[in-house]
């Protein structure tokens, strides 16, 4: 699973997230950061109201948490969606001993992003080239 600091520095940079059954997410507020939610019709929906997302806590499984801001949630993206967010840049991913390594063509060549995690390695990749793409 991606780290909550590379989530952060994704949201940060302007990767947008909508939310679909199956993503996690964690709140980020003291105390509930630890716990990962995860999407789905049953327990946890993306309700649109005219001044804003929240998502909506529809049960008895999550205390008694009504609702929450679509922008307090942390989107933890999982690996295949940061691969769709690379899109065509996307190369490779390999694997040598413990490290994960994703190959991406940027505007000024092609590099890798290694890390422990291969989401890591994809949620860098991807951050890199928000960046530039903002520059």
């Amino acid at each position: 699973m991606i780290s909550r600091s590379l989530a952060r520095a994704l949201r940060d940079a302007g990767v947008r997230w909508t939310p679909q059954d199956g993503d996690r997410f964690v709140l980020d507020a003291d105390g509930l950061d630890e716990q990962v939610f995860t999407v789905s019709d049953m327990t946890i929906e993306e309700h649109h109201y005219d001044t804003g997302s929240v998502l909506g806590f529809n049960g008895t499984t999550e205390w008694a948490l009504d609702s929450v801001a679509l922008e307090d949630a942390l989107w933890l993206p999982a690996e295949h969606q940061l691969r769709g967010l690379l899109a065509g840049t996307f190369r490779s991913l390999t694997r040598a001993g413990t490290r994960w390594t994703v190959a991406v063509v940027l505007p000024d060549g092609e590099r890798s992003f290694s890390a422990d995690d291969p989401s890591d390695a994809y949620a860098e990749a991807l951050l890199t080239l928000v960046r530039a793409a903002a520059a």
